[in-house]
């Protein structure tokens, strides 16, 4: 039971992504193709990776890796930067454009979290935080 409520929690959050992400792919110039823009979100999402993590943490080849870069690069949606540790390796983070182009406020979480305060205690609010918590630790 608990599995199937994880599972379908999980599942309302990958179709709201996804609906969002969707809605802001529009086919004009400069725009983000599908692909380009879950390229960009796992940018986003991995922080200021290298290009070596971000091909690994994609399952793809380095120089696949290195061409999606590049159009996000040329289009403005990421930032290509020589890492302070190693001045040979490359990190990538996304640019100006992408926030002006991807939503990272997330009001349906807001919306969701003030009605759970609304229904529950303190305590069972601060019992759910730990639990979220154990299961981020998990998923890493």
């Amino acid at each position: 039971m608990l599995y199937e409520k994880m599972k379908s929690l999980y599942e309302h959050v990958r179709l709201k992504h996804y609906r969002d992400l969707f809605s802001r792919v529009k086919e004009r110039d400069g725009s983000l193709s599908a692909t380009e823009a879950y390229a960009a979100d796992v940018i986003y999402l991995l922080g200021s990776p290298t290009v070596s993590t971000f091909a690994d943490t994609l399952g793809i080849s380095q120089p696949n890796a290195t061409y999606k870069i590049n159009n996000l690069v040329s289009k403005g949606y990421a930032v290509r930067a020589a890492s302070d540790a190693d001045r040979r390796e490359c990190r990538v983070s996304v640019g100006d454009r992408f926030f002006s182009y991807y939503n990272t406020d997330y009001p349906f979480i807001a919306e969701s979290v003030a009605k759970l305060k609304e229904n529950y205690s303190p305590a069972e609010l601060a019992l759910l935080e730990r639990m979220l918590d154990d299961m981020n630790r998990f998923m890493e």
